[in-house]
């Protein structure tokens, strides 16, 4: 799955990146770099907006379907897995119609080590930023009336390194695939869904960091020291 990442790059540069228009307040406290993002709080995506072009936006993280009754539903949908997101309920139309990148510098898993829950940085080893594939929704708050964005992280099985401590991982969107990705006119499911494999093993290297992530309120870049070795798995090659 994908719980936890660390969106720390300026927005403005995210837009930049993935020739899109920034929306974001870059003076709004949810636009600095974070370190510790987490569920049902704001997520940086890159979407299409038909005729206004590709933007970059603050989404809910938690996909609030049309039929959902409370914002806490969210919670329970920050991920889709790929297997069934062409066919939920809760992630079909955003599939078809509403799919976003999740622009991420690197994101946590974590592993039983018979204490606390180890937790592991995964980045990429040239620090370019990663491309989640997401999907993305609207939704109307029955008793408030506003309009609630909300975004979820589509999940496929795990790579060879990720598989060590983790059996599924974010959908990693190669460059040449972004585009249609986020086109909503792109409707071919069976194309679509041949974009969400797991990635090559080489796309992410990984070290220990911190239990301070475990707590969501904490945040800052100390947060991404490597600490020292923890029985690190390794990836095993064919020889």
């Amino acid at each position: 799955m994908c719980g936890r990442m660390t969106q720390a790059t300026d927005p403005a540069e995210v837009a930049r990146i993935f020739d899109a228009e920034s929306r974001v307040d870059p003076d709004d406290e949810d636009a600095q770099p974070r370190y510790n993002v987490a569920p049902t709080q704001p997520l940086m995506v890159v979407l299409q907006r038909g005729d206004e072009g590709r933007v970059v936006e603050q989404h809910r993280w938690g996909l609030l379907p049309s039929f959902a009754k409370s914002i806490k539903e969210g919670a329970k949908r920050i991920n889709a897995r790929a297997e069934t997101v062409a066919t939920s309920p809760a992630f079909r139309t955003s599939f078809a119609r509403r799919r976003c990148i999740v622009p991420a510098d690197g994101f946590y898993e974590w592993r039983r080590t018979g204490g606390p829950k180890q937790p592991y940085y995964l980045h990429p080893p040239e620090d370019a930023m990663l491309a989640m594939a997401g999907l993305w929704s609207v939704w109307k708050d029955p008793e408030s009336g506003i309009w609630v964005p909300s975004a979820a992280v589509v999940t496929t099985a795990a790579n060879r390194m990720v598989a060590d401590i983790h059996d599924r991982m974010p959908v990693l969107l190669p460059r040449e695939a972004r585009d249609d990705w986020l086109d909503p006119g792109v409707d071919d499911a069976e194309y679509l869904l041949s974009l969400l494999e797991p990635p090559p093993d080489d796309v992410l290297a990984m070290y220990p960091v911190s239990t301070k992530v475990n707590n969501v309120a904490n945040e800052g870049p100390e947060l991404l020291e490597r600490i020292e070795e923890v029985d690190t798995p390794t990836l095993a090659l064919d020889v």
